[in-house]
């Protein structure tokens, strides 16, 4: 999502401006938290509502309200109708929580103040290397998720809800097979084996993570029962074998290339011979043109020391850990499908 247009003309003014309005972007991040923090969306459900209205629903300051919804309307994010009220815009309905696929929890966790503050850091990351995370905490950000259970809930209910559409988006895509077992290795709550068992009602399937995750997982639903199980571990020492088709979905682009060798030769050591692995992750094209990919990059650079990676980038790290890339297919949402084979 573009925080600002392009300049319309090469005045001067007009670049200053453009360029100005982009160092605030924090801004915009700041004024969508507050929108999701006081559930503005979900006051506009039922329908256009003045600012007065909101701010009485919300316990809010109806000036300071306004000018943030004004803000947040110029961009997309609610829009302001001819008599002053406001209304949900397509955006805008993705932060209401009572929505299938909400993206409210994961605009929460994509602009917590942690998460503001490692990118403050990014000159730092940027000279020396390394996560921002990491030089502002102390630790990796996974290290510190276990010893911090309020945190660790808001990420896994963010990644949940980020891929959420992705979910629906890689099963329509891909030709899973109609039988066999799925193993989503990192799968963390299991919304993609949720989505692919519904799709196809004769898949089985193993949902492989840590505990955390795992204790809210979405594999419910008579039409599921039976047809899966989940499994604690670490994907750098085993995964569960006798898969059909494994899948990492989100993960590989968390770590850098020796980690994400490592993570695959473990793959490879429960998978026979001829196996299928997807991995689900944004595809870098080549040139200047946007893609929600390159915001990803950036995103891994600063908090996880990870990566998106071109379609040669993956080829390159699949080989080398033993694996041969056979396709890769666009989705309907941001990432693609990586397809390789165990050889």
């Amino acid at each position: 999502m573009a925080i600002a247009s392009t300049p319309p003309n090469g005045a001067p003014d007009d670049l200053a401006a453009h360029l100005m309005d982009q160092a605030m972007g924090h801004l915009f991040s700041a004024a969508l938290r507050t929108a999701a923090h006081h559930r503005i969306a979900d006051h506009l459900a039922g329908g256009p509502r003045t600012v007065e209205q909101l701010a009485f629903a919300t316990d809010t300051h109806a000036p300071h309200l306004r000018r943030v919804l004004r803000y947040l309307a110029a961009r997309g994010i609610f829009r302001e109708d001819a008599a002053g009220a406001y209304q949900l815009t397509p955006a805008a309905r993705a932060l209401r929580t009572d929505v299938p696929d909400s993206l409210h929890p994961a605009v929460m966790l994509l602009t917590d103040e942690l998460f503001l503050r490692t990118s403050a850091l990014m000159p730092e990351a940027v000279r020396e290397g390394g996560a921002a995370f990491e030089r502002l905490v102390g630790v990796p950000l996974f290290a510190h998720l276990t010893s911090h259970p309020a945190q660790r809930e808001l990420f896994d209910s963010g990644m949940a809800s980020l891929s959420g559409p992705v979910d629906e988006a890689v099963v329509a895509a891909y030709p899973f097979p109609e039988t066999g077992t799925v193993v989503d290795v990192g799968g963390g709550r299991g919304g993609l084996l949720r989505a692919a068992l519904r799709r196809h009602p004769q898949l089985t399937g193993v949902l492989f993570d840590q505990p955390p995750p795992l204790a809210h997982h979405l594999l419910v639903g008579d039409d599921l029962k039976g047809r899966w199980r989940t499994e604690e571990g670490d994907f750098f020492a085993s995964v569960p074998e006798g898969g059909d088709v494994y899948v990492l979905k989100h993960v590989l682009h968390d770590w850098p290339d020796d980690a994400c060798r490592r993570i695959l030769r473990t793959c490879h050591a429960a998978m026979a011979r001829g196996t299928r692995l997807l991995v689900v992750d944004c595809v870098l094209p080549p040139g200047n043109a946007p893609h929600f990919g390159k915001t990803m990059d950036v995103a891994m650079m600063a908090v996880l020391d990870g990566k998106e990676r071109t379609a040669e980038g993956f080829a390159t790290l699949l080989s080398a850990g033993g694996f041969r890339l056979t396709r890769v297919l666009p989705t309907a949402a941001f990432p693609s499908i990586v397809e390789a084979v165990a050889e």
